[in-house]
């Protein structure tokens, strides 16, 4: 009797991590001497949108580049941030939009299909939602196949969930 083995592949964001390293951030913002006296601010609106605020944009550089480090150190990865355009705010100030991407996108889903498909391995694989599973029949199968997609994985931090066999 042939069993089927299959795993999944999310690209899911710890948001509990997200909202930590917002708070480290900002704390040290507060700290820092280059910020004294300077408007800035990181926000997460909405569970998926971050809202940042700077006097200028070279400060605004300097937050993201701050809330970067403490997203990196958390184990959350920047492939999963999407930077939004900067945009004149009130008080002479700048702001820009950072959407968190959770789920694997449907264009990037069918990339990473076609990406198995054209590998030729012994595998199928079917978008389901967010998510893209693979199922196949060999277990060293599927380990190639997470091999493939940690070589190509589409501009996303990619993890593979649900493994059966």
């Amino acid at each position: 009797m042939a069993s089927e083995c299959s795993f999944d592949v999310v690209s899911k964001v710890n948001m509990d991590e997200v909202k930590n390293s917002i708070v480290q951030a900002m704390k040290e913002i507060a700290q820092r001497y280059d910020f004294k006296g300077s408007i800035s601010d990181i926000e997460l609106k909405d569970d998926s949108v971050l809202a940042l605020k700077s006097d200028d944009e070279a400060r605004l550089t300097a937050v993201i580049d701050v809330l970067q480090s403490k997203l990196f150190k958390r184990g959350v990865s920047i492939k999963n941030l999407e930077y939004g355009k900067v945009e004149p705010a009130t008080k002479g100030t700048v702001r820009q939009e950072i959407k968190i991407l959770q789920g694997v996108p449907g264009d990037k889903a069918k990339a990473l299909v076609k990406v198995i498909k054209d590998a030729k391995l012994k595998v199928q694989a079917s978008i389901q939602g967010d998510q893209v599973r693979v199922t196949g029949k060999s277990k060293d199968d599927l380990q190639e196949c997470m091999a493939l997609l940690k070589k190509n994985d589409q501009g996303l931090e990619l993890q593979f969930t649900n493994f059966r066999s």
